[in-house]
């Protein structure tokens, strides 16, 4: 058992990433009632940015600050979300991930004020949102309606859709919604076949300094193994098509009850009109392996070129 008696907790100071840190602090509490946990809110440039993020360093846009504070030894620990956190270069030098909370759901979700679902939605129906991927399937599965920027965070997105702001519809993920007591305006939920996530999607990921043995060992009570092993096959995959902000690609591994572990992806053109897709199951690989052969697969297809093919 460790001795720590406090724990600072670095995070993005947005609505949901405080709720993040709560469900942390939660399961610390319930694993560890000793020690106490102090947040350390910081403001990130991805937060006060509402422009393109391929313009300010695209994903790390989310994490940069929150890195620098762990680093600078002003926080002893950091909660990301996944997704978030860019998997085309290491993370910093120094830190490491301590533990990947259980997943939550991986889905995307559809609000709309009139309740009508995705098939429902006349032509010409302005979508709300700043996805690459999300934009990518919809020009293929839904090629009337229209995508319409839209950054901020979830509660300022369902602000400006509220007040008919540019959008008559939002996408947005299921889990970010359920974080922050919001899944009451869902719509639809959108299955994986219809919008597959992106990612990362729906996973928490503890993040500390190499050095603090001790701390690493107390958080990683709180580590999921199943999440770990899809995680660690979707961030290799990733890792291997060295996919950026821009770039249109999609994935989820998912570990069975049985602890057999698949990983499906997809690399998209921008406009949706080329899907390169591959579906493997890891047998007795391991799941990094699985990820570099799930990426080697969609790099046969061509996804080099069209990953390279998009500006960022």
């Amino acid at each position: 058992m460790s001795t720590l008696d406090q724990i600072r907790i670095v995070s993005r100071d947005s609505p949901m990433a405080l709720a993040q840190v709560e469900r942390v602090r939660a399961e610390l509490a319930a694993l560890h009632p000793g020690i106490t946990t102090v947040v350390v809110p910081v403001k990130t440039t991805g937060d006060k940015w509402m422009g393109d993020l391929s313009l300010v360093e695209g994903k790390g846009a989310f994490t940069k600050e929150v890195d620098a504070a762990l680093l600078a030894g002003e926080a002893d620990l950091a909660v990301h979300c996944v997704k978030d956190v860019p998997a085309d270069r290491p993370l910093p030098a120094g830190t490491v991930f301590a533990a990947f909370l259980e997943r939550d759901d991986v889905r995307d979700a559809l609000i709309h004020p009139g309740g009508l679902t995705l098939d429902e939605l006349p032509e010409g129906t302005r979508i709300g949102t700043s996805s690459v991927r999300r934009t990518a399937q919809l020009a293929v599965s839904h090629p009337h309606l229209q995508c319409v920027p839209m950054r901020g965070n979830a509660n300022r997105r369902l602000e400006k859709l509220a007040a008919g702001d540019n959008a008559d519809a939002l996408l947005l993920a299921v889990s970010g919604l359920e974080r922050i007591g919001r899944a009451d305006v869902i719509t639809q939920t959108l299955s994986t076949e219809v919008m597959c996530p992106p990612i990362g999607a729906g996973v928490l990921a503890l993040q500390c300094r190499e050095g603090d043995s001790a701390l690493i060992d107390t958080v990683s009570d709180l580590g999921h193994p199943g999440t770990h092993r899809e995680v660690t096959a979707e961030r290799m995959f990733l890792h291997v098509l060295q996919g950026h902000c821009n770039s249109p690609i999609a994935g989820y591994a998912r570990c069975e009850r049985n602890g057999e572990l698949s990983l499906r992806a997809k690399v998209f053109s921008p406009d949706g009109k080329v899907i390169l897709n591959a579906h493997e199951w890891a047998g007795r690989l391991d799941p990094a392996t699985l990820g570099t052969s799930v990426a080697v697969a969609l790099l046969r297809q061509g996804a080099r070129e069209l990953i390279d093919g998009i500006p960022h």
